[in-house]
């Protein structure tokens, strides 16, 4: 469908303002353009990008294939793209996105510098006010938030932090200028994925690399290699097909699924399983058998497997104890693709220091203090990961209906219907959003089917005439609950993990994203839109329409 917005009176500045212009932002604004709506993005940083924009740290890449980790929805960008890595590098992650803003024209209407500050809805003229940290302020119909569900960093909370006189990094906002750790005594805080990343990645610089663990992980075989023309080609030749197909899997990737059981199989048969897709590298191995993230019993398996192959990399028998994961079940936290770091504490001027059994006291003006040994040191990364999901919601002070703010209605986690919208908060509309598959998946495939699901909603409800989309209270709390059953039926909730933001103190503990698959959830929006929309409660002008049959 390719409605036009038929201007309804009164109207604002801008049909939609969307905040964010990395993978989210970018594709909002293409589709928005092509339903004839005056955009406007704003975006905090002085660059297009998103979290690859702030990301830049040494070793930063994604931990999902190229191939897949990049849009579909214009098969010629597809076709004349060439990915050098089967994991892209951030470099090149930028490059590409640069490429999209610059290719498609997208420029012309993303403002860079500005970050939005607050927004506000005029419950008389059914618009936002949007205000930026610049003083200006612009109205426009819709509010679509593709500010991402990592880029805000977590708040560093170590004692006496401001007072370490070396220099102090963080990988999520990582300097655009170099950044030379040559022959310094280097600490890395926090062994998530990016620690894990920069890790190998600074040591060869480094005199020294100390560091501090809390959490091991469980990690994958990260196996990157460059990718050759004869893939490039073949791959080009059937991309529709091969899109279509990964849509299919809950990961919105095809990383091989099994389809039996553990309890199907012989002890023999599932080592050798696992040793093939190991061998193979990639998350594959997590997914081998359908029972893993449902049974403990089934986990385990999994998680012996993954504990068994670190000693096999680290000769000091001590450390490998140290990096070995226990505790929490596998994909209970995230896990990371592992490509050099095991074999970085073969190093003799590479160190793990156990921040488990001896916690860090506080951070001295020399380095890092850990029980009464004090580390001292030239340069310290934190690498503490982010408020994930909500963060950059909650850094807007938004008002919806009766003047109340996201924050009082997401002070016990985050609510929403369909990860799309939330009640009270008309013409709001989030990317991948709370309640979505989101961090569960291939996210760009999310963000894909999430743009285009909304912009749709607000193609067809413009051109109906309404003028105020709302969520009805009691879908959103079937929703929520539906994403909470599903959550419940797995072992996701079992790790103090960042889907339930455990690592911001006082956060809610929620799980934020829906566990249920891409192909569950297309198949239940893609229903939503066939039947007109049940579940948002659609208002023309003063007359509010049926939840039921309202836009077409």
């Amino acid at each position: 469908m390719t409605s036009t917005p038929s201007d309804p009176a009164p109207t604002g500045d801008f049909d939609a303002v969307v905040v964010g212009a990395g993978f989210s932002g970018l594709y909002a604004l293409y589709r928005l353009r092509g339903f004839g709506f005056r955009t406007r993005v704003f975006e905090a940083a002085n660059g297009v990008g998103g979290t690859w924009h702030w990301n830049r740290y040494p070793g930063a890449r994604s931990d999902a294939p190229s191939t897949d980790y990049s849009y579909s929805f214009d098969d010629a960008l597809q076709q004349e793209w060439d990915w050098s890595e089967f994991y892209p590098s951030q470099p090149e992650l930028l490059e590409y996105l640069n490429h999209v803003a610059d290719r498609f024209d997208l420029r012309p209407d993303i403002q860079l510098e500005t970050r939005v500050t607050a927004a506000t809805f005029d419950e008389t003229t059914d618009l936002w006010t949007v205000t930026t940290d610049t003083g200006e302020s612009v109205t426009a119909r819709f509010l679509v938030l593709g500010t991402g569900n990592l880029s805000v960093p977590r708040d560093a909370d170590f004692e006496g932090l401001d007072s370490f006189e070396g220099e102090l990094l963080q990988t999520s906002s990582w300097p655009q200028t170099p950044v030379d750790l040559t022959g310094k005594r280097v600490g890395v805080i926090g062994t998530g994925s990016s620690g894990v990343q920069v890790v190998p990645s600074v040591m060869d610089a480094a005199a020294h690399t100390k560091v501090f663990q809390r959490t091991p992980p469980f990690a994958a075989r990260g196996a990157n290699r460059k990718i050759t023309p004869e893939e490039r080609a073949e791959l080009r030749a059937r991309y529709p097909e091969y899109r279509a197909h990964a849509r299919t899997h809950a990961p919105g990737i095809d990383n091989n699924p099994g389809d039996k059981k553990t309890t199907d199989v012989t002890p023999e048969e599932m080592q050798r399983e696992y040793e093939e897709r190991w061998a193979v590298g990639g998350h594959s191995v997590t997914v081998a058998y359908t029972d893993v993230m449902v049974s403990e019993e089934a986990n385990e398996t999994l998680a012996d497997f993954l504990r068994a192959r670190i000693p096999e990399v680290v000769k000091d028998p001590k450390t490998a104890e140290l990096l070995t994961p226990r505790g929490y079940p596998v994909g209970a936290r995230r896990v990371v693709l592992e490509i050099g770091y095991y074999d970085a504490f073969n190093r003799d001027d590479v160190e793990l220091v156990d921040v488990r059994t001896t916690p860090i006291t506080r951070i001295t003006p020399k380095g890092v203090l850990v029980g009464d040994e004090e580390h001292e040191l030239d340069a310290l990364i934190l690498a503490t990961g982010f408020d994930a999901m909500t963060g950059a919601v909650l850094k807007i002070d938004i008002r919806g209906l009766g003047g109340q703010t996201i924050q009082e209605k997401w002070a016990a986690g985050p609510v929403s219907y369909l990860g799309v919208s939330t009640a009270g908060f008309p013409n709001l509309l989030f990317i991948a959003g709370p309640g979505s598959p989101s961090v569960l998946t291939n996210v760009v495939v999310a963000i894909e089917q999430s743009t285009e699901w909304i912009t749709q909603l607000m193609a067809d409800a413009v051109a109906d005439g309404v003028t105020r989309i709302d969520v009805d209270a009691e879908s959103e709390r079937q929703w929520v609950e539906h994403v909470n059953e599903v959550a419940a039926a797995t072992l996701f909730m079992q790790g103090d993990s960042w889907y339930i933001g455990a690592n911001v103190p006082g956060k809610p503990r929620v799980f934020m994203p829906y566990a249920g698959g891409v192909p569950a959830y297309i198949e239940r929006t893609d229903a939503v839109r066939a039947e007109g929309y049940p579940g948002f409660l659609l208002t023309k002008g003063s007359d509010e329409l049926a939840s039921t049959g309202s836009a077409s």
